[in-house]
């Protein structure tokens, strides 16, 4: 509980800074607007990794083409899986995150003021104007999309199956995809429990998945290579 009283004293002060630099960047329209949604979103990360005791290990950062957009899919079991792809994820990126997430104060306004965006999953008509939105910003953005296709995060740590829409999003636009495996979060802090422990996460991006050649009626045999490609990676290189 201590270490939850130390993330919680850095995020509050932190949290108010970044998002004012976030707000004042975008609604004034400022030149560098762009660089500040890239730095933000990366610094209060850190900032909270710091906080809370945790150090991260990258693994095959070349994967991530920082020139090309595409799809990043990853695991699922703790809130540190956000922190650690959000800090270190090379080139531009924005997350498609359930609508909870938007609704963080101050700092869900302010990342959904850069771009990201957020799902409604019991709203269809939303969710698929959603998955719109993240498709225009791989095809004239050029930055990659960030998502978790469980949905959700996984109580037992166990990869649980993938919802479609992260496929279907790669095979609109012709976007690779990226399984990226994460281990160590769940130790850190396990779903719906406040209780942090320091410790070592490490997120290992696999190689890409090119999608030419799949259409949308392949989609679920695309989900299906994705899911056994980071069911591999976790197995390879130890799940946590």
């Amino acid at each position: 509980m201590i270490r939850f009283l130390m993330v919680l004293t850095a995020a509050v002060p932190g949290t108010i800074y970044y998002a004012i630099r976030i707000f004042w960047a975008v609604y004034r329209k400022g030149p560098n607007a762009r660089c500040v949604c890239d730095y933000v979103p990366r610094a209060w990360s850190k900032m909270m990794l710091r906080a809370a005791g945790v150090r991260v290990v990258v693994e095959n950062a070349e994967a991530i083409d920082p020139e090309v957009a595409q799809v990043v899919v990853a695991n699922h079991v703790s809130w540190f899986d956000v922190a650690v792809l959000a800090a270190y994820t090379p080139g531009p990126y924005v997350f498609v995150a359930k609508k909870e997430v938007g609704r963080t104060p101050l700092f869900g306004r302010a990342v959904k003021a850069c771009g990201y965006i957020f799902i409604d999953r019991k709203d269809r008509s939303g969710a698929l104007q959603s998955l719109g939105i993240a498709r225009r910003r791989l095809e004239e953005d050029g930055s990659s999309v960030i998502m978790f296709p469980e949905g959700t995060r996984s109580a037992t740590g166990k990869l649980t199956p993938f919802k479609k829409g992260a496929f279907v999003l790669a095979i609109q636009t012709g976007a690779a995809v990226v399984p990226t495996a994460i281990f160590g979060s769940r130790a850190v802090m396990r779903k719906g429990s406040f209780w942090i422990r320091p410790g070592v996460i490490r997120v290992r991006f696999g190689d890409p998945i090119p999608v030419e050649g799949y259409t949308i009626d392949q989609r679920n045999e695309l989900t299906e290579k994705a899911w056994n490609s980071l069911a591999q990676l976790q197995a390879k290189h130890g799940q946590d």
